[in-house]
Parts: structure tokens; C-alpha cells; sequence
């Protein structure tokens, strides 16, 4: 999902309208960045970079699943939102790493917050998953 706007204009707009955004309001620019964080690659990419710094093929590893389209889409989507850190070295052949700037860090601790409540709760909401399913 892109609103067409870049991240400088996502910034002055959010500046121009509140200190706050209205995540309600179908126009406000920080259901942008909670789709990007809370997207399934999103948070995935987050948690693994909790880890620490990392290269593609790391990440693309260490998230199962994901193609390098999708990682690289979510690399750029968190990148443009400040929450990733790309580290290019000018070598042959190219190294690029990537990893969590300091608002990335205090995200990627929120979403794993989220996550540690829905591993620890899966078996009770599998078990209404499948009674529900039977009904």
C-alpha cells in the first residue's frame, strides 16, 4: 500500500496535522507505517533484526518463508520509515547490512511483545479456533 507520498511528506503532513496522527481517520498518514510494521513480513523482519545486524540472505534465512521480492519491499517500506538501518560498503563483491536505528529498536520491542503474547496464548486460541470451525 503506498499513498503515493514519501516518507519527507508523510513527516510534514503527520507535523502540519497533529504531533499525534488519528489512526482512525482513513487519511491518516500512520496507518502507512502500522501496515509496514505489523504487515506478517514486517514483523518478522523486525524480530530478526532484534537479533542484530544482518545481511539479505541472513534475513531471507533466518525468516522462513519470505521471497526476496517481499524481503526487499520490507527492508525498503522500514528503511523509508526510519526503522531500518541499510549499510552499504563499496566492495566488490557488494555487502549491504541492515539493521534497527534506535526508533526501529523500540518498535521491533513492542511487535515482540505482541508476538510473545500470541505464542503464549496459541494453544487456547487454536483450541477456539477449532471449536468454532466445528460448530
Amino acid at each position: 500500500m503506498n499513498s503515493g507520498k514519501n516518507p519527507a511528506q508523510l513527516r510534514q503532513l503527520m507535523q502540519a496535522n497533529a504531533t499525534r496522527g488519528k489512526v482512525l481517520a482513513a487519511d491518516c498518514p500512520s496507518r502507512e507505517i502500522l501496515l509496514h510494521v505489523t504487515s506478517r513480513w514486517g514483523v518478522l523482519v523486525l524480530l530478526a533484526l532484534l537479533d542484530g545486524t544482518q545481511r539479505f540472505n541472513q534475513l531471507k534465512r533466518k525468516v522462513g518463508g519470505v521471497s526476496d521480492k517481499m524481503l526487499a519491499q520490507t527492508l525498503q517500506n522500514l528503511e523509508n520509515d526510519a526503522f531500518v538501518i541499510r549499510q552499504e560498503f563499496p566492495v566488490i563483491p557488494p555487502h549491504v547490512e541492515y539493521s534497527l536505528s534506535e526508533s526501529g529498536q523500540q518498535v521491533a520491542k513492542h511487535v515482540e511483545q505482541l508476538t510473545d503474547w500470541i505464542e503464549n496464548n496459541l494453544s487456547q486460541v487454536l483450541a477456539s479456533r477449532a471449536s468454532s470451525q466445528a460448530s
